[in-house]
């Protein structure tokens, strides 16, 4: 798609507000296509905030991909702890594997890929990842569509619910062929600091000259209703002479699989003292989860093995914080 020159100026000012405005993130000083690869994906379902903390904590014990393929995913699990969504984890672990194989046999050498096509067919991956780490590590000029990016559309083009065909078509017209990357985290960083959910500040926006949806912004674009389901599940936590605790390892295809918890949902309670009851909030269920207690012959050490909030949650009822 061609650019017009009043696409070009708006490119022009979007970039000089990010230059001026953007935040100073850890994996913004890189060139390094595997530290930028490992941010996009603790970044999609982690607050920036949170997701510097385990960036920084990962990048320092796999700064490259092919020293977390070496690893067992325990120890990028145990990193990972607290950070949620855990099969991305598991995930990650396997695209290191694949891309750390010699070419002959299927990988990449240890070279995570450039193109678009080939990052999209990487565990994980989907095409909003792959967009960012193709602009981004390698400027390849292929548009982003995130969460921001849809908001920030919307309003602009006064569409309620544009298609990610259309938002594709518009955040293309606005990239800086030179700088296809900052461009994309340009429109991601204007989203979330200028074009917010509530209170957008269209005053300070490099976009507002354009945009046809800023006298009603906060109706763009239109919410859909999230009516989270109530799921209740029983778990069992038997507790040994010493004070340890049962952990077994849940199988990859279940709720926080791959990681270690006490027996949760089919659970033998008869006979088991009823502690109590904890709710824990996931992206589409409310958990309500009623906790009992029972004895065991050998736990482990809870910090030895990675664990989920809910099921951290779950033994300090049990065991004390």
């Amino acid at each position: 798609m061609a650019k017009t020159s009043i696409d070009h100026e708006l490119s022009l000012s979007l970039l000089g507000w990010y230059d001026r405005e953007k935040r100073d993130l850890p994996w913004r000083n890189t060139r390094d296509p595997w530290l930028i690869l490992l941010s996009e994906v603790i970044l999609q379902q982690t607050q920036v905030s949170r997701g510097m903390l385990y960036w920084e904590r990962i990048s320092e014990r796999f700064p490259t991909v092919k020293s977390l393929a070496r690893s067992d995913v325990d120890e990028l699990l145990l990193l990972w702890q607290g950070a949620g969504y855990y099969s991305r984890a598991r995930r990650l672990h396997a695209l290191a594997v694949i891309v750390s194989m010699d070419v002959a046999d299927g990988g990449y050498g240890g070279n995570i890929p450039s193109e678009y096509e080939e990052l999209v067919k990487l565990p994980g991956i989907g095409p909003y990842t792959a967009a960012a780490v193709a602009s981004i590590a390698f400027q390849t000029p292929v548009p982003v569509v995130d969460g921001n990016v849809k908001r920030v559309a919307s309003r602009f083009l006064a569409d309620p619910n544009p298609s990610p065909k259309a938002i594709r078509t518009w955040g293309q017209s606005l990239l800086h062929r030179g700088r296809p990357g900052d461009s994309n985290q340009a429109l991601m960083e204007l989203g979330a600091l200028v074009c917010r959910p509530r209170k957008p500040k269209c005053e300070s926006c490099p976009l507002s000259i354009r945009c046809l949806g800023q006298e009603n912004a906060e109706s763009l674009p239109k919410r859909k209703k999230n009516m989270k389901k109530i799921e209740r599940i029983d778990a069992l936590v038997m507790v040994d002479p010493s004070g340890l605790p049962f952990l077994k390892r849940r199988a990859s295809n279940v709720r926080f699989g791959g990681l270690w918890g006490p027996p949760m949902g089919d659970v033998d309670t008869e006979d088991k003292e009823k502690i109590g009851e904890i709710s824990h909030q996931l992206s589409h269920r409310d958990l309500r989860v009623t906790v009992w207690k029972g004895t065991c012959s050998k736990g482990i050490d809870p910090k030895s093995v990675p664990i989920s909030n809910l099921d951290i949650k779950i033994l300090s009822m049990v065991l004390g914080p």
